[in-house]
This record gives structure tokens, sequence and C-alpha cells, in this order.
């Protein structure tokens, strides 16, 4: 795990723009907030997922990069005052707190942009630029108003305001789990998956990412800032409907474990191997930060 997020850590900074010109500011803001660390385990997915359905090209490089951008650019702008107001995450201060209110914003928006500029590289890297347009598709509709915004939409507009259970599946379907679905997807048609396993792809990445956002909010209750390296406590500050305050936290964590079980299974259904890949998905539900 620490050799391959290492590793995906240096593929991502060869990416990264070069903190020059008049301009800079918004370059030294924008890999403040890529290289603020993390277990980059959206690339990580994604690449494992690539290897599942023999992918064994260079394509999936730029996408490892962008999806990793377009995840921090979500963090930057969710951290700011008009959002969540943290001040801290991983450990260090938030962006905005470092390059102030107005930097952050542009850093978050340049990454997002820069993401697709990025992903698009990988038509020099391929054979099938067939696949790698697809692959560009699905980045910006999971990342989009269909997508991660649309989920965060719903958040945002539902702060301090009671929260249907149908509401909250929205918001975690999209928010959350878009991303990890991308990241599965993109992987699988990159390396030339069929439709039906793209499919079981797509649903096992949403199985993924609503057990990983319940376990979110279960640590938001139960852990502390030293171990989750970011305040705790922030749903209920914000008056925020979770899982956990409708279902409780006993029936969370049943669930957590229920959801992370369909989601195995489903893994296990496609074709290839990946111990890792399982593992991973694991790791990534039961972690402790």
């Amino acid at each position: 795990m620490a050799a391959k997020t290492l590793q995906i850590d240096n593929r991502i900074k060869t990416y990264l723009p070069k903190e020059e010109g008049l301009q800079k500011t918004i370059f030294q803001a924008s890999n403040y907030s890529v290289c603020a660390g993390g277990k980059r385990l959206r690339p990580m997915i994604m690449e494992e997922t690539y290897r599942l359905f023999g992918g064994n090209g260079e394509e999936i490089y730029p996408f490892m990069a962008a999806i990793e951008m377009i995840h921090t650019s979500s963090l930057v702008h969710d951290d700011l005052p008009c959002m969540d107001n943290d001040t801290y995450r991983r450990g260090r201060k938030t962006t905005w707190v470092e390059f102030g209110y107005d930097m952050a914003v542009l850093a978050g928006d340049a990454l997002l942009t820069y993401a697709f500029e990025t992903a698009a590289g990988a038509f020099a890297d391929t054979k099938y630029p067939m696949r790698v347009g697809r692959a560009i598709q699905i980045l910006a509709a999971k990342t989009g108003m269909y997508g991660m915004i649309g989920g965060q939409t719903v958040d945002v507009e539902m702060t301090e305001k009671p929260m249907t259970n149908e509401q909250l599946d929205f918001v975690y379907r999209l928010k959350t789990g878009a991303l990890l679905e991308a990241s599965m997807m993109i992987g699988a048609v990159l390396a030339g998956a069929g439709e039906n396993d793209i499919k079981k792809t797509e649903q096992a990445a949403s199985y993924i990412g609503m057990a990983f956002q319940i376990q979110d909010d279960i640590l938001d209750l139960t852990s502390t800032t030293e171990v989750l390296g970011k305040p705790v406590g922030s749903d209920e500050k914000n008056q925020k409907t979770t899982y956990v305050t409708i279902h409780g936290l006993e029936q969370s964590k049943r669930d957590v474990e229920e959801i992370s079980h369909k989601a195995i299974e489903l893994l296990k259904e496609l074709p290839g191997e990946n111990e890792f890949l399982i593992q991973l998905v694991q790791m990534l539900i039961t972690r402790e930060k």
C-alpha cells in the first residue's frame, strides 16, 4: 500500500504545473492542495481496476492524475467558509487559510479545469482513442451537475435543514460515490471491458461510495482530530443530517459491513483476479482516518 501510494504520488507530481510566471500563486495554491497528502485511493482504485481487466498501457496515468485533481478541487471548495468552514485537512492548514479565500476559490476552479486538460493528454498515449474519449465523457458526467456537483448542491441546500433518507441517499451516491464510480469505470473502459462488466463495476463502486461515506459519518462522530487529520464534529457543528443521524451508530456500522460485502461480491464476479483491489476496498471502507 505504501509503495503504491508513493508511486502514484510521484506519477501525479509529473503532471502538476511549474510554479513560475506572473500567475504562479495559482500554481502554488493548486500544488499545495494536491500535495497535501492522502492515500491516493481514487487513482489507485482506477489503476487496479484497469489491471483487473488486463490493461497495460500508458493511457491510464493522465486519468489517475485527473481524478485526484478533481477530488482535490472538491476538498478545496468544501473547506471554504461558505461551505464547511474547516481550517485543517490532512493535518495541515486548508488552502483558503494558507492562501486566502479568493485564491482557494481560484485554485479549486483551476484544478477542475486542469484535470480535463490532463486527461485529454491520454490521446497521445493510446492505441484506442475511442476508449479515451468515452473515459473523458464518464469523467465529466460523474464530476458535473449529474454527478459530484449535483450531490454537493443538495448537500449545501439542506444544511441546517432536516433531510429525508431519500435525499441523503441521493447526496451520498453523487457527492461521494460518483468519483469512485468514475475511477473504476474509467479503469474498465480504458482496458477494453465489455458493457456488462462496466455496469457491474459501476454498481460495485456505488456500493463502495455509500459504505465509504457512512464510515466517514461514523468517524466524524467517534474519531479524534489527531487520528482523522481534520476537525471532527463538523457535521454536528454545521447541523448536517448524516446517515448516523437517521439510522443510529450501531445500525450504521452494520450497514457499512453489509454494503461493503455486496461490493466485494460484485468484484469477485468480474473476470480476472486482483486480490489487492479487494483488500484495498476493505481497507477503504473500514479505515480509521
